[in-house]
């Protein structure tokens, strides 16, 4: 505020001299009041993403830390392209796909593993250890013995490949990139470096050989070291003082760990030559003033919320000015680094307390850290440095805290709330493949193969469909897509109607494989329009009402039965068939791919699959099959003939305009009418209309040849005989 004001009063008497001059004199006088701001430590990242840049130096993490990396190696994008239909009447679809390979460093030592992997935010690796995209990685910890990655040894040839031995990386092979926007996405690791506690001796080990620093860094689960060692055991001494002690064959870092106890020291040696501290008392005692930026606050990446920066403060009064603020590049608790921070802000208050203390005795024990007791004075010291003089030795002295069992708790701690990307597990797909009648759309000559692909997961990302032709080899044919169909199984069975007319009486109840999915309910106008048609077994039923059961369970009533030439499966319905709801959903594929064999499956291979989900085929070959006559009529004449008629039914008709007749649809019109069983008939007739008269003659003939014999017709497409239909019973 006095800048702003400073510089506004010097613009308007010198104007932009005097303004500069009047902002220099406001900063000194909000340094005086507020205080400047004072800083601990690099300050710390906010998990920035992966980057690619020459010269960076490649960090040290010890324990567990989340960490970005740098992409050492890539390929281009790879596209992969993939058509189906392009047949007679169908257009040919394209779909692109793109996916990448690439390397990514992580740490300049060896590491234990990879836990979870974030891409653009999201999860790319749960805790499972799975990918949740498909694609390759391979991970190399760092050892001294690791081989190059085959891949980049492939690419690069293997005289120009390095092993990188000593760097710890992962080999992403055909990434799929079609989640992250068809690019590298910005990815972060969870970085094991370490099983079990931090402790300071790897940190020091990597740059000194013989040294001694066993010392535990409670509370700390991950480390971060850019720079020099020096400036990692500067960053940590606040929090865990560590005096060093050089005058053995090692350097040892907080020697007190090695004692049981503390030592007593002697009491003082008196000194009387001039200049020397403490006159006959032998020791000197003074407090150093407080600092005007005490360490209060502690910034850190939080366990809880994903290794993002957190903030915790010292409890207390809230001192005038601006507190020091460590920026500690650790993973923490937020309990931990609450403790760990007020700690130091314990520690710092209390170790103003020093004493000077001369000694007669030369005792090889005490050295810098030893923890000492001194007669007449209380409490704990922590020896910082002595000196050999000729009066005797000479030894520094800061007060420690008291335990800190006495201190009161500090207030509890609180990390905040972050909303974490979900870790599931990738669900198994569910598949229904079928066959749909002519829908009038195209020539109606391929049949019409749809593939209704599902799951009990949201977080399902499809499958990639294939068919068996039989032979048990896998044809590719497309990505089912994301969108789930509303699929499941009828738990009960259907009863048997007739498809004429509107069943108001059966029932059957569904239960679907998500149990988040919802059927809708349908007018009469709406169910004459085609809504709510779906597969139930073999027989396209449509209703009219959806009844929800709970936990994904409807039942459905208000029946239309043996819709699109399903007749003949209205009966002999049983418990535990699949059901489809034929919607948008379901996906088309090419079955020029699959074949005409009978037995053709259709396969899906999601992530969440540990085998591939096989499902035949129903209603096979309905698509080119004509529908089955109806309305049959037979009339005795007179003369004792008997005169056969029928109505023909158009393929691709589902709606029946009034007062249009439906084409035929086919080539020409033709049926076959039979004698005796339908399969092994005795005679057989190739009327062009629906109608025909067997003369008294032929029908004595008949009844030689089977008495009480059936008359069947059959409508001829031009690729296939429809069901046949009963006109008529001879007694």
């Amino acid at each position: 505020m006095a800048t702003l004001v400073f510089n506004a009063l010097g613009t308007l008497v010198g104007g932009p001299i005097g303004g500069a001059i009047g902002s220099l004199l406001g900063r000194q006088v909000d340094a005086a009041i507020l205080g400047g701001g004072n800083r601990q430590g690099p300050r710390l990242k906010e998990l920035t993403p992966t980057t690619s840049s020459y010269g960076m130096a490649l960090p040290r993490h010890f324990g567990r830390m989340r960490v970005a990396g740098s992409i050492i190696w890539a390929t281009d994008l790879v596209e992969h392209v993939a058509s189906e239909g392009g047949g007679k009447s169908r257009p040919a679809v394209t779909t692109y796909s793109y996916t990448a390979s690439f390397a990514v460093a992580l740490a300049s030592r060896p590491i234990v593993g990879i836990g979870r992997i974030w891409a653009d935010g999201n999860l790319l690796r749960g805790a499972d250890g799975v990918l949740k995209t498909s694609g390759t990685m391979r991970i190399y910890v760092g050892h001294g013995d690791q081989d190059p990655d085959p891949l980049i040894a492939l690419a690069e040839g293997a005289d120009r490949c390095p092993a990188w031995r000593g760097l710890a990386y992962v080999v992403f092979e055909d990434l799929e990139l079609g989640d992250f926007f068809n690019r590298i996405p910005a990815l972060t690791f969870e970085v094991i470096a370490d099983e079990g506690a931090v402790s300071l001796q790897p940190i020091v080990a990597a740059a000194i050989d013989d040294v001694d620093a066993d010392v535990p860094l409670d509370g700390i689960a991950g480390f971060t070291s850019e720079g020099p060692i020096a400036e990692a055991l500067q960053l940590l001494d606040p929090m865990f003082p560590m005096s060093a002690d050089a005058g053995g064959l090692r350097l040892t870092i907080a020697r007190e760990r090695l004692q049981d106890g503390a030592l007593a020291l002697p009491e003082p040696a008196v000194s009387a030559a001039d200049g020397d501290f403490g006159g006959g008392a032998g020791f000197a005692r003074r407090r150093l003033p407080r600092s005007e930026q005490p360490p209060e606050v502690l910034r850190y990446y939080d366990l809880a919320r994903d290794y993002l920066p957190g903030l915790q403060r010292a409890p207390g009064r809230t001192r005038p000015g601006q507190p020091q603020t460590i920026e500690l590049p650790a993973a923490l608790t937020a309990a931990d680094a609450r403790a760990l921070v007020e700690r130091t802000a314990r520690h710092a208050e209390w170790t103003r307390e020093r004493i000077a203390w001369r000694s007669a005795e030369l005792d090889t024990a005490i050295a810098p850290g030893t923890l000492v007791t001194l007669p007449g004075q209380a409490g704990l010291w922590r020896v910082c440095d002595w000196e050999w003089r000729a009066g005797g030795v000479e030894l520094t002295l800061q007060r420690l805290p008291p335990d800190a069992s006495a201190a009161p708790l500090p207030p509890p701690a609180d990390a905040g709330r972050i909303n974490p990307p979900a870790d599931l597990a990738a669900p198994p797909t569910v598949l229904a493949a079928f066959e749909l009648p002519w829908d009038g759309s195209g020539s109606g000559d391929a049949p019409a193969l749809f593939a209704a692909a599902s799951s009990p997961g949201s977080n399902w990302h499809g499958a990639a469909l294939f068919a068996d032709q039989g032979d048990g080899g896998l044809l590719p044919l497309r990505p089912s897509g994301r969108t789930r169909s509303v699929t499941g199984i009828a738990e009960d069975a259907l009863a048997a109607a007739n498809p004429l007319l509107f069943d108001r009486a059966a029932s059957v109840t569904v239960a679907l494989a998500d149990a988040s999915a919802e059927l809708a309910e349908a007018s009469g106008r709406r169910l004459s329009a085609g809504a709510n048609r779906a597969l139930i077994g073999g027989e396209i039923v449509q209703f009219g009402r959806a009844v929800p059961l709970g936990d994904g369970r409807w039942r459905l009533e208000c029946l239309l039965r043996g819709r699109g030439g399903t007749e003949a499966a209205v009966a002999g319905h049983v418990a535990g068939e699949r059901f489809v709801l034929l919607d948008a959903r379901p996906v088309a594929i090419d079955a020029a791919v699959v074949g005409s064999t009978q037995g053709a499956a259709i396969v899906a291979a999601g992530l969440g699959d540990e085998e591939p989900v096989v499902s035949d085929i129903a209603l096979r070959g309905i698509t080119p099959r004509p529908l089955s006559p109806v309305h049959p009529r037979a009339a005795w004449l007179a003369d004792g003939s008997l005169e056969l008629r029928w109505t023909r039914r158009a393929r691709g008709a589902w709606l029946w305009p009034d007062g249009v007749d439906a084409p035929l649809n086919e080539q020409s019109e033709a049926y076959q009418v039979t004698y005796g069983p339908p399969a092994a008939p005795l005679a057989a007739w190739e009327p062009d209309e629906p109608a025909l008269l067997l003369s008294p003659a032929t029908l004595g003939l008949l009844a030689t040849l089977l008495p009480a014999g059936e008359i069947h017709v059959r409508q001829r497409g031009s690729h296939a005989l429809s069901e046949p239909l009963l006109l008529a019973a001879l007694s």
